[in-house]
């Protein structure tokens, strides 16, 4: 145990920014759970008070009031909620999806490779943000239905990646010796295969996550995701823009949250591909 955390704070120091990265995506998750304890006016997540409107930061409200006289910082803290969750949710919606099928595919190669990479191909072959924009727009704007867009247009993505892995690790080896001791394929598959493509996957997933988040703000911002009186942050931009260049409040805050703690996954995920993968690390020592 004391070796594991000798280790683990050695391995924070040798990495600060995987370190400033977690320190900021745990604030945003105790915020997030704190949420109606922290928050000055949990009520402003539905309540309107029209005789508030457009008040500037203040001691009273920090990042202002919007439109409707709703306080934009409790917006923030709650919206805080939705981004985590969704990115968490749809992440792990398009690996159920992406990795079985990956995995299959180099696994088994052959006719089922190349059926599974023909479809996968179709997928990849628009861009993320436009995919998920048809599929929301199919589905119904809403934010269930955009966490699915998402998903269904992210999960080729990681079976290109674990499909890749399978391919290399299938010719090792110890699967050669288990499909000798006669296991099933579907054994090797999952208990042999599988678990030795792990390691790029986790680097993608914690970069897919913020990701994740920024397409979700984006589908709200265009009217395909949260709709109101949710406090999602691309939504909130959304609204704001109207008054842009008189209450700038309304669109600065959520976009600093966004462009946060986006950027905190992102440092977290290029930490962990320093630490996982051999060929990118610089000669640290851990």
């Amino acid at each position: 145990m004391s070796k594991t955390l000798n280790y683990s704070v050695k391995l924070l120091r040798n990495f600060p920014l995987m370190t400033m990265g977690i320190l900021i995506v745990l604030l945003f998750v105790v915020a997030a759970l704190l949420a109606p304890w922290i928050s000055p006016y949990p009520q402003d997540t539905l309540e309107t008070h029209t005789k508030q409107a457009h008040e500037p930061p203040s001691l009273e409200h920090l990042f202002g009031t919007d439109e409707l006289g709703r306080d934009v910082f409790t917006r923030i803290i709650y919206g805080s909620r939705i981004s985590l969750m969704a990115g968490i949710i749809t992440t792990v919606l398009a690996l159920l999806i992406g990795v079985p099928i990956g995995v299959i595919a180099g696994g088994s190669g052959g006719i089922a490779d190349e059926i599974i990479m023909r479809v996968t191909d179709v997928f990849l072959s628009f861009p993320h943000l436009l995919l998920a924009m048809a599929i929301s727009t199919l589905l119904g704007p809403n934010l269930i239905n955009a966490m699915i867009a998402i998903a269904v247009s992210g999960w080729p993505w990681y079976a290109r990646l674990v499909r890749a892995e399978a391919m290399s690790v299938r010719e090792r080896d110890f699967v050669e010796a288990a499909m000798a001791m006669g296991s099933s394929w579907r054994r090797i598959l999952f208990r042999h295969i599988l678990p030795n493509c792990l390691v790029p996957v986790i680097i993608q997933v914690s970069l897919n996550i913020g990701a994740v988040i920024l397409t979700l703000a984006s589908l709200s911002f265009l009217g395909l995701g949260a709709q109101s009186p949710t406090p999602e942050w691309g939504l909130m931009i959304s609204s704001g823009r109207r008054f842009f260049l008189t209450e700038w409040w309304l669109t600065t805050f959520p976009g600093i949250a966004i462009c946060i703690l986006v950027l905190s996954f992102n440092l977290i995920g290029d930490s962990l591909r320093e630490i996982l993968d051999p060929r990118t690390r610089r000669g640290r020592k851990t």
